[in-house]
């Protein structure tokens, strides 16, 4: 690879460097923050244990049969998975925000890195015409 780079012109290489390897190295940051977010989130596990008890808070019953102990573990159970699934959607609609802001954001500098040079290269030709 250094016997191309140090036969290419350095308008070439920079042009290079500028348009492909570093487009390359933003994709790949931005993959990896995508990656991180739903890890750090832990959204595919909170959907796959959406309906779990939070906390694995349980109530057990005692022994023998007595209505008031089965109702009030079958009803605190209840209250538990739905305390579960209320944190567990908030959660995942906090993770699944911050991913779309991460897109929005990873789309913006893309664009950015490719338009900023042309933009510069505008700027001059411009301020050279005003002046001159």
């Amino acid at each position: 690879m250094e016997e191309i780079t140090k036969k290419q012109n350095i308008f070439i290489q920079g042009f290079s460097w500028q348009f492909f390897e570093v487009p390359r190295n933003i994709l790949k940051v931005w993959k990896n923050f995508l990656l991180f977010n739903l890890n750090y989130f832990s959204i595919p596990l909170l959907i796959r244990t959406f309906f779990s008890p939070w906390r694995k808070y349980k109530i057990y019953h005692g022994k023998g049969f007595d209505i008031g102990e089965y109702s009030t573990a079958l009803f605190s159970n209840l209250i538990f998975r739905l305390l579960g699934v209320i944190l567990r959607t908030l959660l995942i609609f906090i993770g699944l925000s911050v991913e779309i802001f991460i897109i929005f954001i990873g789309i913006f500098i893309l664009i950015g890195q490719v338009i900023l040079p042309v933009l510069l290269v505008f700027g001059i030709y411009y301020g050279f015409r005003i002046f001159l």
